[in-house]
């Protein structure tokens, strides 16, 4: 699955998509990138968890095990886990994306783990167009009673256009660190997920 001589290193990473992505899952490192919450929720099987705003923090752990394997980066669309491989490829770890997320797994008709117990939890990105909605609504329709209220629909635009732009969401990250977006006390240990990349 490593990259061949002679292909492009560009800013766009390498793409697999579910039918291959599922031969090699047994031989390469599963990263999933979702908060907490989502991975608890159905993981591609022997996924470790490292939310996207975490990466940065283990990059070491990382660079270490893509030393002895491919690293695969999931997310629930494709979006995050694309963003985290132009992160890898910034600090020279080699890594690929699941094309379309584990949506696209379990459309591919292949199962996802689920701890027992944990709660099923809408994708980030549907859950930042729901907030980013609800308060463009909310500040339209204060907006008639109190015209300053449009300021907020006018901020959640332009929120959404910079997350455009510059390919990354505020919001997601706010959204993250909601009660519902963290896993339970048994998923999801950092630590403990750091230390298992670089035994």
């Amino acid at each position: 699955m490593r990259r061949t001589e002679g292909k492009p290193r560009g800013p766009s990473p390498w793409s697999l998509a579910p039918a291959p992505a599922a031969s090699a899952v047994a031989e390469v490192t599963v990263i999933d990138v979702r908060a907490p919450g989502e991975y608890a929720a159905g993981h591609v099987p022997g996924a470790l968890n490292i939310p996207l705003d975490k990466l940065p923090d283990a990059l070491p752990a990382l660079k270490s095990a893509s030393a002895r394997g491919s690293l695969l980066v999931v997310c629930a669309s494709g979006v995050r886990s694309t963003r985290a491989c132009e992160i890898l490829s910034g600090a020279d770890i080699e890594a690929v994306t699941l094309t379309g997320g584990t949506s696209a797994w379990e459309g591919d008709g292949r199962g996802l783990d689920r701890p027992e117990g944990a709660r099923t939890t809408w994708p980030m990105e549907r859950q930042v167009r729901l907030a980013a909605g609800s308060l463009v609504v909310a500040g339209l329709v204060a907006g008639i009673r109190f015209p300053a209220a449009r300021w907020l629909s006018a901020g959640v635009g332009t929120g959404l256009v910079y997350s455009a732009v510059s390919n990354t969401c505020g919001m997601a990250a706010l959204l993250s660190r909601l009660p519902h977006n963290r896993a339970p006390r048994a998923v999801g240990d950092l630590d403990a997920t750091l230390e298992e990349l670089q035994r």
